[in-house]
């Protein structure tokens, strides 16, 4: 790679971690292109350079973070054999996250669909992409462990997961993180065959 792209690479990085902070602080609406480009130390020309506009950069975000959340996703699930274990394991270390840190449970897609409500702009659509593909996954487990309904399941488990990650932002250290796994292993019991 020449110094040329090593720069644009570095620039780009910069971008998109300065924003991230930024939006995760401030929300995405709150904050313009120009704040961005001043706090990553680039020109505002240079940020063009890599994404037409702050909606392409949001979407460049949340496709990292779906890379970034599927990396965890596999590396959490990977010492359970069972499909039923994988998605405990996944619910327990989604709860044990928010105990270590109650910042963890901020969800970016959730953030996108209070500021960006409507499903045909492309930042609706990138968050939305991400969040299906969850719960695609979630019903191939579901099927794996030959559950009924995996359709229905994968889609209770989801407003599960997704549900407390609300609830822990709002209520805080209160939120009590045993419900949820508790409530998941009702559920999958619920639908055995």
């Amino acid at each position: 790679m020449s110094v040329a792209n090593d720069r644009k690479s570095v620039a780009r990085e910069q971008l998109m971690v300065t924003a991230s902070q930024l939006f995760f602080a401030n929300g995405f609406h709150a904050i313009g292109v120009d704040r961005i480009a001043a706090e990553s130390g680039v020109t505002k020309m240079t940020l063009y350079k890599h994404f037409s506009s702050k909606d392409h950069l949001i979407v460049a975000i949340l496709e990292r973070s779906s890379e970034m959340y599927w990396t965890w996703f596999e590396k959490t699930i990977q010492g359970a054999a069972k499909p039923e274990q994988q998605m405990l394991a996944l619910l327990q270390a989604i709860t044990s996250q928010h105990s270590k840190s109650p910042q963890s449970s901020f969800c970016l897609y959730q953030a996108v669909a209070v500021e960006y409500p409507f499903p045909d702009h492309m930042v609706n659509q990138a968050a939305s992409r991400h969040k299906q593909s969850v719960v695609l996954r979630l019903e191939d487990m579901c099927r794996q462990a030959n559950l009924r309904s995996p359709e229905a399941l994968s889609r209770q488990l989801f407003v599960l997961m997704e549900g407390f990650c609300m609830t822990a932002r709002l209520i805080g250290p209160d939120a009590p993180p045993a419900d949820i796994v508790q409530a998941a292993i009702t559920l999958i019991e619920s639908h055995r065959n």
